[in-house]
């Protein structure tokens, strides 16, 4: 949890970072798009201010009144649930009214949509109980290897489309000190950590 709260401190900080980058005609906001994501920067400098998303016709989707900006604010916008396309910002103030245009877009989705999962569960201290799912066509490589030097310990190439369970019974060799690297023949890669 702790991660993911840095994390997207991180993004928002970055976010505000770029979006800083895009006033370059001295204007009092920005806006850029990701995908269907539109993030507005509205500088304190505005005061007060009115944001209004439009569609391509000018048909106004969603208004929202801001008072008091008494420091940088980053407005984000999800737009998932519209399509794709282009779509226009108006940012109106005292000081200024500006009309952003931005293309949203469908984020790539690969080898429909099906992704390749793995999970890793130690059933003793010399067995590991290895589960893939997602598997698209026939083939897979699995790699056991060593968490402290990364080196390989077992290697085997399963010839199955299907989900599996397969439980690795170790010698010489305790469960939490191996991962597995597991990659199928579409080039998917999983590491599944114990």
């Amino acid at each position: 949890m702790k991660t993911l709260f840095t994390l997207a401190l991180v993004g928002l900080f970055s976010i505000s970072a770029s979006a800083n980058e895009n006033l370059k005609d001295g204007s009092a906001s920005a806006v850029k798009a990701n995908f269907k994501k539109v993030n507005v920067l509205l500088k304190e400098s505005l005061g007060q201010a009115q944001v209004e998303i439009l569609d391509q016709k000018g048909v106004n989707l969603h208004s929202l009144s801001i008072d008091n900006i008494n420091e940088d604010k980053v407005i984000p916008y999800n737009l998932e649930s519209l399509p794709a396309g282009t779509y226009q910002v108006r940012i109106s103030s005292d000081s200024e009214e500006v009309l952003y245009k931005v293309n949203t877009f469908e984020r790539a989705v690969s080898n429909d949509g099906v992704s390749l999962k793995a999970h890793g569960s130690i059933l003793d201290k010399n067995t590991i109980r290895l589960s893939v799912y997602g598997l698209l066509n026939s083939g897979v490589q699995v790699d056991m290897r060593s968490e402290n030097d990364d080196s390989l310990i077992h290697t085997e190439l399963l010839d199955t489309s299907e989900s599996f369970n397969k439980d690795f019974i170790l010698n010489g060799i305790e469960a939490e000190d191996v991962y597995f690297e597991i990659t199928d023949n579409l080039g998917r890669t999983r590491v599944v950590h114990l």
